[in-house]
């Protein structure tokens, strides 16, 4: 039986790999690379070099150039590197070949992603969300990384038990993968009847990519302990509480941060928590203004939004970690009221392209913070009126 890989253990040194191509330049890239060392890192592993080649298209037996990777293994002797990390998805046998040539562990984002999503899990409903996932990207990649036909020592006479063995384990994997989802469709079940035991409630969902402060703005109004830190996929189980501004009640929802190239095994595994964001009659859109790639966090978030049905639904742009924007953006010398003119300008922007539908805060200084209450409370006593046209006064 095929086992689950173990976490990758601290302090592990890593080397990252990535290619250009054509549609791409190097400076996106390399926010590709920045974001897969913070991965590795929340991983427990330290990123020590990155490697980069322009190519049309990934090799089809290295995903490198040959040249490239004796490169990379000129490198890595003597440095004591445990794992090199790939930027892309990884098929089986280039896998195979590559740690043929390094001699070190290879894994790719996904399987990275993964590795973490394991370590966070802490529920037996996100625990068996993961192991469904991890199962689901190893059946693809069994023949390639099979290993039972080399220690066989190859040749005539030896095929048929590995096919065997390689078709057994197939089988098996495919057993277990439907299994967890009966398992998995149970918890579905039970989560689905808890939803509809909330009452008819007005639900909000807090969605956005990963390590843009969620978790911090779920304390921030519901005024409880969710864990929060700054580090990747902080948050894999959905919290929700109910919380009242004035007369008016509501549930919030926080949910597991989005990514780039998310592997589709966590979208599908991790359905009943995407549930929560589909069955959401409001979406609070959270971004981190002071990350440079802003702007394409959002477009990934809008676009998971889309994949999974919600790109339609009431929202709230929430641009958090305005006081970091202004440490990065603002010298020490600028006028004060040259400052308030470029975050106006800005503002303005958002709000246009928004409709309105903004606000601008930073939930650790607590800033803006009753604009954000002002707003969310709008937005939920418009929605109760549309639910309940001739009862709006005994909710408000």
């Amino acid at each position: 039986m095929i086992e689950k890989k173990n976490s990758i253990e601290k302090e592990e040194k890593a080397i990252l790999v990535g290619i250009v191509q054509p549609s791409q330049d190097e400076h996106i890239v390399k926010e590709y690379l920045d974001e897969l060392a913070f991965l590795a890192e929340t991983a427990g592993a330290i990123a020590i070099k990155r490697f980069t080649q322009k190519m049309q298209h990934p090799d089809s037996k290295t995903f490198v150039g040959k040249g490239k990777l004796e490169e990379i293994k000129n490198y890595i002797i003597g440095k004591d590197v445990r794992v090199a990390i790939f930027d892309d998805e990884l098929s089986g046998s280039q896998i195979n070949n590559i740690e043929k040539v390094l001699e070190v562990k290879t894994v790719d984002r996904s399987d990275l992603i993964l590795d973490i999503f394991a370590n966070r899990a802490k529920t037996a409903q996100s625990k068996l969300q993961v192991e469904l996932a991890q199962y689901q990207y190893v059946l693809p990649r069994l023949r390639g990384m099979w290993k039972h036909l080399e220690r066989l020592g190859g040749g005539i006479g030896t095929r048929g038990p590995g096919e065997t063995e390689i078709e057994t384990d197939r089988r098996i994997v495919k057993d277990k993968i439907s299994l967890l989802r009966k398992r998995l469709a149970v918890i579905d079940k039970q989560a689905f009847t808890q939803r509809k035991d909330r009452g008819e409630f007005i639900r909000i969902a807090l969605v956005g990519y990963t390590n843009v402060g969620k978790s911090t703005i779920m304390n921030l109004l519901s005024k409880s302990e969710v864990f929060a830190e700054n580090k990747l996929f902080a948050t894999l189980d959905t919290t929700t509480r109910k919380i009242v501004f004035g007369n008016t009640p509501f549930l919030l929802s926080d949910t597991v941060g989005f990514i780039r190239k998310l592997p589709h095994h966590l979208v599908e595994s991790f359905k009943s928590t995407l549930d929560e964001v589909r069955e959401a009659d409001l979406l609070l859109h959270v971004v981190d203004l002071s990350h440079p790639q802003y702007e394409e966090q959002i477009a990934v978030v809008n676009k998971t939004l889309q994949e999974i049905g919600t790109a339609e639904k009431p929202y709230i742009l929430i641009f958090n970690k305005i006081d970091q924007y202004e440490q990065q953006t603002f010298d020490e010398w600028l006028e004060p009221s040259v400052k308030m003119e470029m975050m106006n300008e800005l503002k303005e922007r958002w709000m246009n392209e928004t409709q309105n539908h903004c606000v601008f805060i930073s939930a650790t200084e607590k800033r803006n913070t009753e604009e954000l209450r002002d707003s969310i409370m709008g937005k939920v006593r418009d929605l109760y009126k549309i639910r309940y046209p001739y009862k709006t006064e005994f909710l408000f």
